[in-house]
């Protein structure tokens, strides 16, 4: 009995930590996306520039003039790998929710089999 205690408590542990590191993936995949509807906006508005429009980027204190063509590259190739890693953190969100889903399993049936010993004995 002690023993299916301290197998309960190891899957209880494993599913909580599991949780933890869900809202952790949930939490990096919403700045993401806020990250790319910024990066959106920005190229919306490149769009609607003509090509003789100044653009400045911010460095530091200070605001560089940059090249129109170069700025649309940077916040494109920021908008790709954006999609890369909003993908790549979906996969782990999907991954963790069946590690969540098998846990929850294990410990359902833990918890049925106690209950089947614990009627076992007293009718005994």
């Amino acid at each position: 009995m002690a023993d299916a205690q301290k197998r309960m408590q190891a899957l209880s542990e494993e599913f909580q930590k599991l949780q933890t590191d869900m809202q952790g993936l949930v939490d990096a995949r919403q700045k993401l996306e806020s990250q790319q509807q910024e990066n959106e906006g920005v190229q919306k508005e490149f769009d609607s520039l003509d090509d003789e429009s100044n653009i400045y980027k911010l460095v530091g204190p200070v605001l560089l003039k940059q090249d129109k063509s170069e700025a649309v590259m940077a916040v494109k190739g920021r908008l790709e790998f954006i999609d890369k890693e909003i993908k790549r953190i979906e996969g782990q969100i999907k991954e963790n929710e069946d590690q969540s889903d098998s846990k929850r399993a294990e410990v359902l049936q833990l918890q049925s089999q106690a209950q089947q010993a614990a009627a076992a004995s007293a009718s005994a």
